[in-house]
């Protein structure tokens, strides 16, 4: 069957636990001393191709895939082309709700050897906030949307009353904002045995008191706490595209195979300042990996300035794909997801298991370009 091709052009629209002793290793000291210090502030664009290919394995009776794409548009990135290739029938949709925008590939029947490979030129950039500048503003329906809870998400019970706790003693949207991000960092821990980027289920992870997950659990939590707070927060769902730039290994991607590499950020909107980046869950991951021992405080030297950057800015070394919860795949005969950050596909009426991509199989890769 001849591959079906086609071209899409889009330009730029515009303290509750106790403090844990520190480890006192000679390396990890060392390794602090080496780096320089994490700080990104805002900077040039990057530009990267990043190509995601589908391969469905042991294809049988109908079979569909659906990949996300970059669908936002920002003063931090900004879409450029998509193109794509396929032996099946693609479209590029979006969701009615989120503008979370895909591409949903229908193969024939018969076809044993789906594929689909598509290509998405973005620029990105670093993102810091001016904690001096007053004045941006938000539509109050926006602001609204941005605090009802979702399926993942709840607002009201163990939720509502976590957030309160965290929150007791503030005034302001800012200062709410910093207690539940150190509530975070210091309650919550990075579980390396998580599948993937975690469920997301924040009700499930405070109920059980089992409060270790990976970056769609932990900044899920974040954000869930900050919306019961009354604070209007979203998740950012994507994926890692390069190495950081200042040295920490586990805030970039490893190597040219970014299937692993997702990773969900977060935003919250603090008055007169706008929208500001938040990533407490790589404060934990840095926490946990970056050294050959876990550590076990923030203030670890090199903890410390990870997690004060990432209260306000992040790398632009990574891209959002959107910030859809409880997504309806467009003729899907399987769930909803609570989240669209890796490829899905049904083969024969089963939904496959987007956290296996070796056996999906699918793989990511992303190429900057220089200008």
């Amino acid at each position: 069957m001849t591959p079906d091709r086609r071209h899409f052009l889009r330009c730029a629209a515009s303290s509750v636990a106790a403090s844990v002793p520190l480890f006192h290793s000679a390396g990890a000291f060392a390794q602090a001393a080496a780096q320089p210090a994490f700080n990104p502030q805002p900077s040039g664009w990057r530009t990267f191709d990043v190509t995601t290919r589908v391969d469905i394995l042991d294809a049988e009776g109908q079979t569909q895939a659906w990949l996300p794409v970059p669908s936002i548009e920002s003063d931090w990135q900004r879409g450029l082309t998509h193109d794509f290739s396929t032996n099946g029938q693609g479209r590029l949709v979006e969701d009615g709700r989120y503008g979370a925008r895909m591409l949903h590939v229908e193969f024939a029947a018969g076809e044993k050897a789906p594929f689909v490979e598509i290509t998405s030129r973005v620029q990105t950039r670093n993102r810091g906030i001016d904690w001096v500048q007053k004045g941006v503003t938000e539509d109050p329906a926006t602001l609204r949307f941005w605090t009802q809870p979702t399926k993942l998400l709840p607002t009201d019970g163990i939720v509502r009353e976590t957030a309160q706790k965290a929150i007791r003693g503030t005034r302001t949207d800012v200062q709410k904002a910093q207690a539940i991000y150190d509530w975070v960092v210091t309650n919550t821990y990075r579980e390396p045995t998580t599948r993937g980027c975690g469920p997301g289920d924040i009700k499930a992870l405070l109920e059980t008191g089992n409060l270790g997950g990976k970056c769609a659990d932990l900044n899920a939590l974040f954000v869930g706490l900050c919306r019961a707070a009354g604070v209007p927060a979203r998740d950012v769902y994507g994926v890692r595209l390069a190495p950081s730039a200042f040295g920490y290994k586990q805030l970039g991607a490893g190597s040219a195979s970014l299937k692993g590499a997702q990773h969900c950020r977060a935003e919250v909107f603090l008055t007169g300042l706008g929208w500001v980046a938040m990533d407490p869950a790589d404060v934990t991951k840095v926490m946990r990996h970056e050294a050959p021992e876990w550590i076990k405080t923030a203030q670890h030297p090199l903890v410390s300035p990870v997690n004060k950057a990432l209260f306000g800015s992040w790398e632009g070394n990574w891209m959002g794909w959107n910030m859809a919860h409880d997504l309806t795949l467009p003729g899907a005969q399987g769930p909803e997801l609570g989240f669209f950050m890796y490829p899905a596909a049904e083969t024969g009426g089963e939904r496959l298991d987007s956290y296996a991509p070796d056996d999906f199989k699918y793989q990511i890769s992303a190429r900057e370009i220089q200008a």
